[in-house]
């Protein structure tokens, strides 16, 4: 199971994410983040995805701390905006539709 972030913000405030992103606290040991990964999307304008791991165990945690780093753009990024998802490995979603 994996935590994703994808983040979108308008060109003119990509040096305002860059220093919110820079001064963000380290993440716990328990996670490990892949990314940022960046596009620049001609529809809505620079789009990002970070991939946040966890141990089963600690998801919940994980997923609090992840959703409390985005709400740190807010007041200083214009125009920014976030969706945060849970993806779960095949094997996972087969238990969950009792398949595995």
């Amino acid at each position: 199971m994996v935590i994703i972030t994808e983040n979108f913000f308008p060109p003119s405030s990509a040096k305002e994410l860059g220093k919110v992103f820079l001064e963000l606290p380290p993440l716990p040991d328990y996670i490990t983040m892949r990314g940022p990964y960046i596009l620049s999307d001609t529809n809505k304008g620079i789009r990002s995805i970070l991939i946040y791991e966890c141990e089963k165990s600690k998801f919940a945690d994980a997923l609090q701390v992840v959703a409390d780093r985005v709400t740190n753009y807010f007041e200083a990024v214009p125009g920014y905006t976030y969706a945060v998802n849970a993806w779960f490995e095949a094997s996972e979603a087969l238990k969950m539709i009792g398949l595995a």
